[in-house]
């Protein structure tokens, strides 16, 4: 018996040394194929935790924006209400003066003003705050990621002193931008409005006639570039959020505070800011907000114009509505009321439909990514 199979397995020693072969084969390739799968969860899961981490970053980061936004909108009140006073005239009218009719005439280009103003002011402030605070997010991000993905400790930028001296630039919007702009208007409202005698009747459609005549005198200028002899698609209202180059050296005070590679990074930051600033993207997003502001304004104003009830239905328009007309001094302290409305303290529906746009939201999201991403590994260069 035992010969037997001793002869069995000599006669078919090949067929067991290949059948070991396929067999161990097998097995090896089992367990590689078990480490990869494992190998390529892990990743997964990596992946899965990295993005999950980003994506609470990134949530955390707009809250910080939307609460930055409200704490900002009674300084912007603030600014504007000094800027283009209007309680002023409003307690020389009541002591019914001689120059009447001038004082309702100024009070008719600051109520305008004011109101253009507020629109503005509210969506710069809305959009300008998403480009800064999402850019500083994304190296914020970064360098959570420290001792991370080979990631060294020279990557670090935004330090506490690099993050408050980048942020306060938002501070020139509220200040010398803020007086920029308003003059601007002023001078585009007083074309517009100032040869109009306060006995004309106005209805909403003649108020957004005059809005987009202001709007397109405020809105015209291009920055062009020196020397280049060619037109630059700079939003010509960029000049309101951030100072010409130039300016940026100035407050010494400020600047030694700091070392010289912090002021090298906030350098960096404001070029990257100015980047976005002038991409088609921010252009978009910013007009879609001063649409909707201006829309915002009519929308407040409706109710003032709405019909008494002895109107009968025939003088009704074919659609139902009712293009009821005013006194333009009748006018002017409901427009003048309109800061409240833009400006005003939470609950602020105008703001947070702002703050909601999707819009809005899909511009933070591209600017949060493109400065979170992690810098090329070097090993992998070709």
């Amino acid at each position: 018996m035992l010969e037997s199979l001793k002869n069995f397995v000599r006669r078919h020693k090949k067929k067991f040394v290949v059948l070991g072969v396929v067999t161990g084969g097998a097995v090896l390739l089992w367990k590689y194929g078990e480490w990869k799968l494992q190998q390529w969860q892990d990743k997964e899961t990596d992946e899965c935790l990295v993005m999950a981490r980003r994506q609470h970053h990134f949530d955390s980061n707009q809250r910080t924006c939307n609460m930055t936004v409200l704490s900002m909108l009674p300084k912007t009140k603030e600014a504007l209400s000094l800027l283009l006073d209007s309680d002023g005239i409003i307690q020389m009218l009541k002591a019914k003066p001689e120059n009447k009719v001038d004082l309702w005439n100024d009070l008719k280009i600051i109520s305008f003003s004011r109101t253009i103003a507020s629109v503005y002011s509210t969506a710069m402030l809305v959009v300008f705050l998403r480009v800064q605070l999402n850019i500083i997010g994304g190296y914020m991000y970064l360098d959570t990621l420290l001792g991370k993905n080979g990631m060294s400790e020279e990557r670090i930028l935004a330090t506490p002193d690099v993050q408050k001296r980048y942020l306060a630039n938002v501070q020139y919007l509220l200040t010398d931008g803020m007086s920029c702009m308003v003059s601007a208007v002023r001078e585009a409202v007083e074309n517009v409005l100032g040869s109009m005698p306060l006995q004309k009747t106005l209805g909403l459609r003649d108020i957004e006639r005059l809005f987009s005549s202001v709007r397109c005198q405020v809105e015209a200028a291009k920055l062009g570039e020196q020397g280049s002899g060619m037109e630059c698609t700079i939003h010509p209202l960029v000049r309101y959020m951030v100072p010409v180059e130039e300016d940026e050296d100035q407050g010494e005070d400020t600047a030694c505070q700091i070392s010289s590679d912090q002021l090298t990074v906030n350098g960096k930051l404001m070029l990257e800011t100015r980047d976005m600033l002038e991409s088609s993207d921010f252009h978009s997003v910013l007009n879609t907000c001063l649409d909707i502001g201006f829309s915002r304004v009519l929308d407040n104003m409706a109710d003032f114009f709405r019909p008494s009830s002895t109107i009968t239905a025939e003088t009704a328009s074919p659609t139902g509505l009712i293009d009821a007309h005013l006194p333009l001094a009748k006018i002017i302290p409901v427009i003048n009321g309109q800061i409240n409305a833009l400006c005003g303290d939470t609950p602020n529906p105008y703001i947070q439909e702002l703050l909601l746009m999707k819009c809005v939201k899909d511009f933070a999201a591209n600017v949060y990514e493109a400065f979170s991403q992690l810098p090329p590994d070097p090993t992998h260069d070709p």
